[in-house]
């Protein structure tokens, strides 16, 4: 699948998976999209624990108790670390944002379905319980997880706007 039709392909799944594996091969692809996201300064805050022992995916699923969670053969743990990089700025959070666009991309490249679970993992103490699960030291923090695995049914991406709505050329209006 080329570059345009991922992006025209990518959908947020929420419903369960199929019980078929991802590959280590198409794991470390992934994975590999995630690290070769833009990172301010270089940074490189972005870090990630890929999880698929069942005793883990089922603790995990015991924080964030949805139907995609439950069933995924592979969770993403995407974690950052605030790191001043320039003027005492961290982009911490651009950063994780484009490798999390990555790695959604790059699932759906190879046939594989994904969601941002960015509100569920930041309510109430998710992120601090999900950090004890995966043994995440306390200078990084959990700021998302990301369910990957073959949807048990296909999806597509929601409506957007019109092009003209959203793009303007030269000035606003």
């Amino acid at each position: 699948m080329d570059f345009f039709e991922a992006i025209e392909k990518r959908y947020s799944f929420r419903g369960e998976y199929t019980d078929k594996t991802v590959s280590k091969q198409d794991m470390r692809k992934i994975l590999d999209a995630g690290i070769r996201a833009p990172s301010g300064r270089n940074g490189q805050t972005t870090s990630f624990i890929a999880v698929t022992d069942k005793d883990l995916l089922k603790k995990i699923a015991g924080v964030i108790d949805k139907p995609c969670v439950k069933t995924a053969p592979l969770i993403i743990a995407v974690l950052t670390e605030k790191v001043e990089v320039f003027e005492g700025r961290s982009f911490e959070i651009e950063d994780y944002g484009a490798a999390v666009e990555n790695i959604l991309l790059a699932a759906t490249a190879l046939g594989y379905a994904s969601l941002w679970l960015d509100g569920y993992t930041g309510s109430g103490n998710n992120s601090r319980r999900l950090a004890e699960i995966l043994d995440v030291p306390s200078h990084l923090t959990v700021r998302t997880i990301l369910p990957v695995g073959v949807p048990a049914e296909e999806g597509k991406q929601r409506e957007r706007k019109a092009f003209e709505e959203r793009v303007y050329l030269e000035k606003y209006r």
